[in-house]
């Protein structure tokens, strides 16, 4: 995955968005993909994911997976530096996030999900989290 990757899975989300009738989310989902695609090309060896888009009743979940065992937490980045922000962004702009680790301990599941304002339903963040390399 590089970095272009992330513009081409904003491409095919904003299309599955608009065809499943969740444009409206488009926006928040697009920015949380982004930032989930960019920690991965940060900080997962080999760059390598795997990305699901899943359609749920109250609206839309996105998982992006990956062998890094380290699992990340939202950082209290300072507001002057580069980057350190990517969580912060995703709890600001998803109804609800978190992070699956494998039951192997091998890798973990980062996840988003955005429900249009019809179906809002605010949730704290699920799964865990710990501190690492992969934020």
């Amino acid at each position: 995955m590089g970095a272009h990757s992330a513009r081409h899975l904003r491409r095919v989300l904003r299309l599955y968005l608009v065809r499943s009738g969740l444009a409206e989310v488009t926006e928040a989902a697009e920015l949380a993909l982004t930032e989930l695609v960019a920690n991965v090309v940060r900080h997962v060896p080999g760059r390598r994911c795997r990305v699901c888009f899943l359609l749920r009743p109250d609206g839309l979940r996105v998982e992006v997976a990956d062998d890094c065992p380290e699992l990340p937490v939202p950082a209290d980045a300072d507001a002057l530096s580069e980057g350190g922000r990517g969580l912060v962004i995703v709890a600001a702009v998803a109804d609800g996030w978190g992070v699956t680790p494998y039951a192997d301990g091998r890798g973990k599941t980062v996840w988003f999900e955005c429900v249009p304002r019809r179906d809002v339903r605010r949730r704290p963040p699920g799964g865990r989290s710990h501190p690492g390399a992969c934020e």
